[in-house]
């Protein structure tokens, strides 16, 4: 998707009545100047001077009303998540009974598995090569067993450094899944990523797939944070995960959360990041959550 296509992606100003919580907006404008009308002679200068600041602001206050806009309140993320601590507990313990194989690491969709390797390719390649992100080493977070690192990072980087809460995963990609390119991965981390703390300025890339899910909007913001202080120059941060259709929502199964592609936008902001392109996996069927990409420094 182009940059261009992205911008459809944000919401239009409405031409729409306004809203209750519109109208609640104007009528606290109103009554935090009711008790100073009320207090002053009329016909004082000081009155006059009062009500044509007043009018001149309220004017102003609509005018920013109309231009900018309006983007719907999202449910809370934190609203979703009761307790933090029982929140990564239940991933931890869900995987635990996950195979460490591509089919564990896929879930009921293995046959994707293909189609989503040849989309992160893609991708990160518009990030890559002169005057972009080098290619001497690599973050691999929620790697798994290794099957991006396989597939889309040892290709590219000379070495490569995996992360995933999961020992289990890490020993098989280093002792059977990624045979002699396990010679390269120059550091396994079992950590979560809440915990983690990457090197300082290390990284050409970090990649974080399917795992964002995984933490709270306050640990993301964080990690985010501490990944940037991570980065090589021009080096890059991609987020590839599922994004719900509208707000947020908590799989109860595994202990994850998606959330809507502007809320994404919101934790990135704010971790002090700048998005630099975003596009929609392709390829999935659309009984699928939509799969997004998004790329950042």
């Amino acid at each position: 998707m182009s940059l261009n296509q992205e911008e459809t992606q944000r919401p239009e100003v409405s031409s729409s009545p306004p809203s209750n919580m519109e109208f609640q907006v104007h009528q606290a404008h109103r009554d935090r100047w009711k008790d100073t009308d009320d207090s002053m002679c009329r016909h004082s200068m000081s009155f006059h001077l009062h009500h044509t600041i007043r009018m001149e602001f309220f004017a102003s206050f609509l005018y920013l009303l109309e231009q900018i806009p309006l983007v719907k309140l999202f449910a809370v993320t934190c609203e979703k998540i009761k307790g933090e601590k029982q929140f990564y507990y239940k991933s931890q313990m869900f995987y635990e009974d996950v195979e460490a194989s591509e089919e564990g690491m896929m879930g009921d969709f293995v046959e994707l598995s293909d189609i989503d390797l040849e989309g992160s390719r893609k991708f990160l390649s518009r990030f890559i090569g002169p005057g972009k992100a080098g290619t001497k080493c690599a973050l691999d977070c929620g790697c798994g067993i290794g099957r991006v690192a396989k597939g889309v990072l040892l290709p590219i980087f000379e070495t490569l450094e995996m992360c995933d809460m999961m020992e289990a995963f890490l020993l098989h990609a280093h002792e059977v899944y990624l045979g002699a390119d396990a010679d390269r991965i120059e550091t396994y981390y079992c950590y979560n990523l809440q915990e983690l703390t990457p090197p300082k300025k290390k990284y050409d890339v970090i990649w974080m797939q399917w795992c964002a899910c995984y933490l709270t909007d306050r640990d993301l913001m964080h990690f985010l944070m501490r990944c940037k202080r991570s980065l090589q120059p021009n080096g890059v941060i991609i987020i590839k995960d599922n994004m719900a259709r509208k707000g947020c929502k908590l799989d109860a199964i595994d202990s994850s959360i998606i959330r809507h592609l502007d809320i994404m936008r919101e934790i990135i902001f704010k971790a002090g990041l700048e998005v630099l392109a975003v596009e929609k996996q392709e390829g999935f069927p659309e009984i699928t959550v939509p799969v997004w990409m998004i790329a950042m420094h």
